[in-house]
């Protein structure tokens, strides 16, 4: 009853700012609640699909690695994608070269697609993958693998190995010193050494 009479009391404009005052607080609570009913399962889902996860294509992109101030290596991609979940770049229509000390190319390679993993610094290139040593030899493989600068790399599968005239070799597997001046060929190994000085 004071309630009642309470408002009797009131004036008009009292009246009309206390009724839109309630008014203005039942439109917020009727929001709050929407959004928490639309919502309830917005935070869950979130981390369900790793909200964090980030994508990136990319057109045009070029990967450098630096050694003691200089350029150690480069890759080069026609387009790309970038995975900030698991910190790797997928590079299609790949061209790039390793350096050495005196920033010379000391190999260069040529392949159609790799892979760049920036948490475990390694480079692996897939599906017709050229290489050519600074001596002039010339590698093709499957599959090539680089795991840092001080480890060899590693190419593997269906592997021709050839210096000009002087050698033709096949394998399974190559390994390529760190320093690229020397290479060890394992697996089923044809090797064809020609004595080109005898030819001529």
């Amino acid at each position: 009853m004071r309630v009642i009479e309470k408002w009797q009391n009131l004036s008009r404009k009292k009246k009309a700012y206390l009724s839109a005052f309630l008014a203005i607080i039942g439109i917020m609570l009727w929001a709050f609640i929407s959004a928490g009913i639309i919502t309830h399962n917005f935070n869950r889902s979130q981390l369900q699909t790793s909200s964090d996860r980030q994508e990136a294509l990319i057109k045009g992109v070029i990967l450098t690695e630096t050694k003691n101030e200089k350029k150690y290596w480069e890759i080069y991609g026609e387009t790309g994608k970038y995975d900030s979940n698991n910190g790797v770049a997928i590079l299609n229509s790949v061209i790039g070269n390793f350096y050495d000390e005196n920033d010379e190319v000391s190999m260069s390679f040529e392949s159609s697609r790799g892979t760049y993993n920036s948490k475990k610094s390694e480079i692996i290139l897939y599906n017709d993958t050229h290489i050519v040593l600074k001596d002039g030899v010339s590698l093709k493989a499957d599959c090539l693998k680089w795991t840092g600068s001080d480890k060899p790399i590693v190419a593997r599968g269906h592997i021709i190995v050839q210096k000009g005239a002087e050698l033709y070799a096949t394998a399974d597997e190559i390994v390529i010193s760190p320093e690229f001046d020397s290479f060890k060929i394992t697996g089923n190994t044809v090797s064809k050494i020609y004595d080109v000085k005898e030819k001529e």
